[in-house]
């Protein structure tokens, strides 16, 4: 029996380089104290716990690196290599975070900071599916009609209603070889158009940069929310509460 291949090594980056000014607090909100200990060391927690992840990076606002350190020192995260500091735009943490990964090839996960609640099932999916798939990502299905809004002096207006069946929330992680993000990010990079139309996310950027990679769909979690406005602490609070 031929023994199969050993898996890549797989990274876990986490990306918290933003300041996260609409939930309104002083601090960088993946700070903020949720259910006991801050958002991102729940985020943390996740990727050290999961069996498929070797390594863990963690992106950090600028002026909140020694906090991030002191806290992986403090919790024993043996899994996390580095904390290094993020740049002004999502995109630009990405950037930073892969050319700390340095230059041999392995396969990575992005995963927003402010996602605490990710599941166990949903990193394991991400990490088989990079077993076959170049580029992968956590979505769910719309449970909400989407509109297309137009602008007029008078308003917004409802231009169109795509159709919902085929509509997706794009969640975190989002998957990749290293060799494909890399590449992407370098054709975004040399393009001067670029700054003008900035992608909000990374599989965003393959999707235009190197658009004959497909990008497969894995289920996502609808507990695996995003905290963006005060709202979302109170929810996932709770969410925290119940899994217990």
């Amino acid at each position: 029996m031929t023994p199969s291949p050993p898996r890549p090594r797989t990274v876990g980056v986490v990306l918290a380089g933003g300041t996260g000014q609409r939930v309104g607090a002083a601090v960088p909100k993946q700070l903020l104290e949720l259910a006991g200990r801050p958002i991102i060391e729940h985020t943390i927690a996740a990727f050290e716990a999961a069996p498929e992840i070797d390594e863990i990076l963690v992106l950090m606002a600028a002026g909140h690196t020694a906090e991030v350190e002191t806290l992986v020192r403090r919790g024993g995260y043996g899994k996390v290599t580095a904390v290094v500091e993020g740049g002004a735009s999502r995109t630009e943490s990405t950037r930073r975070a892969l050319a700390a990964l340095g230059p041999r090839e392995c396969h990575v996960l992005l995963h927003d900071a402010v996602r605490p609640l990710l599941p166990p099932r949903v990193i394991t999916d991400c990490v088989a599916a990079l077993a076959t798939h170049a580029a992968v990502t956590a979505a769910i299905p719309s449970s909400d009609t989407i509109v297309v809004a137009a602008a007029t002096p008078g308003g917004e207006l409802i231009r169109d209603v795509p159709d919902r069946s085929a509509l997706r929330r794009v969640q975190t992680p989002q998957g990749f070889h290293l060799s494909v993000i890399r590449e992407a990010y370098e054709r975004a990079y040399a393009d001067p158009g670029f700054g003008d139309r900035p992608a909000t996310d990374d599989c965003g950027v393959v999707l235009r940069y190197l658009p004959e990679i497909p990008i497969h769909l894995v289920p996502g979690d609808e507990r695996n929310m995003k905290v963006t406005h005060p709202v979302d602490l109170l929810i996932a609070a709770e969410l925290l509460r119940a899994a217990r």
